[in-house]
């Protein structure tokens, strides 16, 4: 019996399309309140007074807090920066100055307008390189006390991580290079765009403990990060695990925990929060601003001998909401080639903007949006088609990657001609319509995760585990890998989601790992009910246990086809079967998924409208476990990174976000998607994942961006360096062009 490789629906698909899954909004307990907060209407200044007296006495008030109620309390997923409530600074527009809970949200909400709070306003510092310039005002002069930092800071500055990567001598390599190529990009912030925002539901007690309902897709960790902030032991505060309505990177952090929690406290209620979507354009987690510099060597033969790239990131206020305390895409974003000397350096820059987070491939879409447009440019300068400029250095098998890892397997190349084939690459264009090719590599890291198997008396196979499932279908995997060991079909296995009691840690989601983590924890699981299933048949029947296999929820020996069913070997081993499936594993795969995309556009030289005609991703993969989900991760990413490319940003009026909903802040809709062909390649010889998998999850939406740049340069020949990538940047390229 085949269960991995067969499409399977999602075992939570029919409690989500009845209304019967339970989202952390959806949380009812008896005697709840609701909680919601005042937030800045400033982006730097200090708190002269508040005054929360007439809160206090409105109807249905239970609880205010502020900063004297939490002084010096910080959280953070890695670097512990932010207050719960503002603690006499604010930071940004958006920050938390205090938080209410009412009966009633509308009472709540009324209450928030009697809090009177008097603001000492100081000059903001928006823009991030005036932030790294000696002089500039120091907006966390606490920052060499934070606790997490992930590499130490020896200089106090609005530079709260650098960090640098590479191999080979990068000057002895620029000395080397027939031709030099210097080009600056820049990416904008953009919003996750989740259906569900940031909700939560906290119930305190007296002694500090707290059981915790969150749409946090590491509750795990969140517990951690919790406990830390209050100095309360994690085993007193319990997570349940709850549906998570999508993620996209941003259902990481603690988010309203923490408030909710002293809410709670003081009142001695359970106290709901859920973030509209308002406070989720302007004061929850989006992907960081970037601004890219990158120096290109190169000989005449289109040998890539020198490169070096320079991020500087825009965090905003805070540090808090990456679970590194920087962003590791940055390190890989010089791309699957062969590079003799490479650096690559990263500092992440305080401001008095939003705090940002991760979003899909923290730091990939910025960096290969910079990279792949750079070398596009630099294998036209040398007369290059960029395709065959890129397959000349791409990674092969058993290279070293441009920062000194090493590949085992890659399949770059094969990728590369997969989307030329669909796409139609090399074919003559029609006038005004342009071609972008585009690369994208992930090998993902690992953690930990945790599955348990019983089979009982009724032969049934369960499985448990402490997993919440994002969006992409982790809960399928579990049962599709488990099912696949022990021969039984993904549809009859029933799955039970636990709370945070039931182990010490679990990992949790994110970075395209969860199929890796646990999957192999499922196939440690199932493997391990295998044994004993076929240990107990061994002795009952008499045979061999390497005589024995499974089909069909029996043991079968396979000369005589006498067999055991699970219920009957459970009976005969006179107690339930029950084992532990575990995975830990910190280690970076040392195989490579490759995306390979091409993007055709026209673009109208009166207003420079772009209009996307096809678009191509063809992937190099393992073994795909549900082609159904796979295929669905393929598509999405491509469509968020169309996002990315042309339509989506959060702007900004000085420090105020101006795109406070949906009908500003542009996602692509039905309308803006383009003919896509998709290509799947397994080659599964290699992976990390259960069966010789590899990720999908984050390196579809990665290459997008540059292939649609590089495109409408193809097509009109002005090169955008800065996202998105809109027909007003077009049109005025098209003018400067004309006018030069």
């Amino acid at each position: 019996m085949q269960v991995v490789g067969k499409p399977t629906p999602r075992v939570e698909g029919e409690l989500k399309v009845t209304g019967k899954a339970q989202y952390s909004a959806d949380l009812k307990l008896p005697n709840m309140l609701w909680g919601r907060c005042l937030r800045s209407p400033i982006s730097s200044g200090r708190i002269k007074s508040i005054d929360i007296s007439k809160a206090l006495q409105a109807p249905g008030v239970r609880a205010v807090i502020t900063g004297t109620d939490v002084p010096g309390l910080r959280i953070g997923r890695c670097i512990y920066d932010t207050p719960v409530v503002a603690d006499g600074v604010v930071r940004f527009i958006g920050e938390k100055v205090a938080a209410v809970a009412a009966q009633t949200k509308l009472a709540a909400e009324q209450a928030l307008d009697l809090i009177e709070v008097e603001y000492d306003e100081l000059e903001p510092l928006l823009d991030p390189l005036e932030a790294v310039k000696p002089g500039a005002p120091i907006l966390h002069p606490d920052l060499l006390s934070y606790r997490g930092l992930p590499v130490p800071v020896e200089k106090l500055s609005n530079v709260f991580s650098y960090l640098k990567w590479g191999k080979g001598d990068i000057e002895a390599g620029f000395k080397e290079a027939d031709l030099i190529y210097e080009n600056t990009y820049t990416t904008q912030v953009t919003h996750q765009s989740y259906l569900e925002p940031h909700a939560c539901v906290v119930k305190a007690d007296p002694s500090g403990g707290a059981e915790v309902w969150s749409c946090s897709k590491t509750p795990f960790a969140v517990r951690t990060q919790l406990s830390n902030c209050i100095g309360v032991a994690k085993e007193k505060l319990v997570f349940h695990p709850m549906h998570i309505g999508g993620d996209f990177g941003g259902k990481g952090g603690f988010m309203d925990v923490p408030a909710a929690y002293f809410l709670s406290l003081k009142s001695g209620q359970p106290v709901k929060m859920i973030m509209d979507y308002t406070e989720e354009l302007t004061a929850g987690n989006p992907r960081h601003a970037s601004i890219i510099k990158i120096k290109t060597g190169v000989k005449k033969n289109g040998a890539i001998v020198a490169h070096h790239l320079d991020f500087t990131f825009d965090s905003g206020a805070y540090g808090s909401m990456k679970p590194a305390g920087y962003l590791i895409g940055a390190s890989t974003c010089a791309g699957p080639y062969r590079i003799a000397n490479c650096l690559i350096e990263e500092r992440m820059v305080y401001t008095n903007k939003i705090p940002c987070g991760h979003m899909r491939a923290p730091g990939d879409p910025q960096g290969f949006f910079a990279n792949e447009s750079q070398l596009d440019i630099v294998a036209r300068k040398l007369g290059m088609d960029p395709a065959e400029f890129k397959r000349k250095n791409m990674l092969r098998d058993g290279d070293e990657t441009p920062i000194g890892a090493h590949i085992s397997h890659i399949r770059g190349a094969a990728a590369l001609d997969k989307a030329i084939q669909l796409s139609g690459y090399r074919k003559p264009k029609p006038k005004h319509v342009g071609r972008g090719l585009s690369f994208s590599e992930w090998s993902p890291n690992g953690g930990e995760g945790n599955v348990f198997v019983t089979i009982g008396e009724d032969g049934a196979v369960k499985v448990s585990s402490p997993v919440v499932d994002q969006g992409a279908g982790v809960l399928t995997v579990i049962v599709e890998c488990v099912g696949e060991e022990l021969k039984v079909p993904a549809e009859a296995i029933e799955l039970t989601q636990l709370d945070s009691t039931v182990v010490p840690s679990d990992g949790g989601v994110g970075g395209s790992r969860a199929t890796r983590v646990y999957g192999n924890a499922s196939c440690d699981a199932g493997s391990k009910a295998r044994a004993e299933l076929i240990a107990v048949a061994s002795r009952k029947l008499g045979v061999e246990e390497k005589e024995l296999e499974l089909a069909n929820g029996c043991v079968v020996h396979k000369k005589s086809r006498r067999k055991m069913s699970f219920a009957e070997i459970v009976k005969a081993k006179g107690a339930p079967i029950h084992v532990l499936g575990y995975y830990n594993s910190r280690q970076k795969s040392h195989d490579a998924s490759v995306s390979a995309q091409i993007a055709e556009v026209h673009v109208d030289p009166e207003t420079g409208q772009v209009t996307l005609r096809n678009m191509v991703s063809a992937h190099s993969t393992g073994k795909v476990i549900n082609p159904l989900m796979h295929q669905g991760q393929v598509e999405g990413g491509v469509v968020m990174g169309l996002g990315f490319a042309l339509t989506e940003e959060v702007m900004f009026d000085g420090g105020k976000i101006t795109t406070t909903n949906f009908g500003e802040f542009k996602i692509p809709n039905i309308t803006d998607i383009p003919p896509l062909k998709t290509a799947v390649m397994e080659n599964v010889p290699a992976g990390p994942g259960p069966y010789n998998s590899l990720a999908i999850g984050e390196v579809a939406n990665v290459p997008t961006a540059a292939a649609v740049a590089n495109a409408v340069a193809d097509a009109c020949g002005v090169r955008i360096t800065d996202l998105p990538v809109t027909s007003e940047k077009v049109y005025k390229a098209l003018c400067a062009r004309s006018a030069s």
